[in-house]
């Protein structure tokens, strides 16, 4: 937002079922971010809702460490517990 850049390190933790995600294809979404300006919580929300949707894991936890900023180290973290599967 206020046009300096913010370096991070996303953490992914996820329990698949059917799916899983291929790294480079991860690679490439999350540099998708790059020279997106939108707020650190926001960041990592997206990227979950986005996994979750593609994925449909039974866990999945999403953790973004942004350096400091202002004199502030951020970490937020999301996390999405999937329904258990029938039977």
């Amino acid at each position: 937002m206020t046009g300096q850049p913010d370096f991070a390190t996303i953490r992914i933790r996820y329990r698949p079922r059917a799916r899983c995600v291929e790294l480079k294809s991860l690679k490439l979404y999350l540099w998708s971010f790059r020279d997106t300006g939108a707020f650190h919580e926001a960041v990592t929300n997206q990227i979950l809702d986005d996994l979750v949707a593609v994925l449909d894991p039974e866990l999945l936890e999403v953790e973004g460490d942004f350096l400091v900023r202002g004199g502030i180290h951020t970490v937020v973290r999301a996390r999405h517990v999937g329904a258990p599967l029938p039977g």
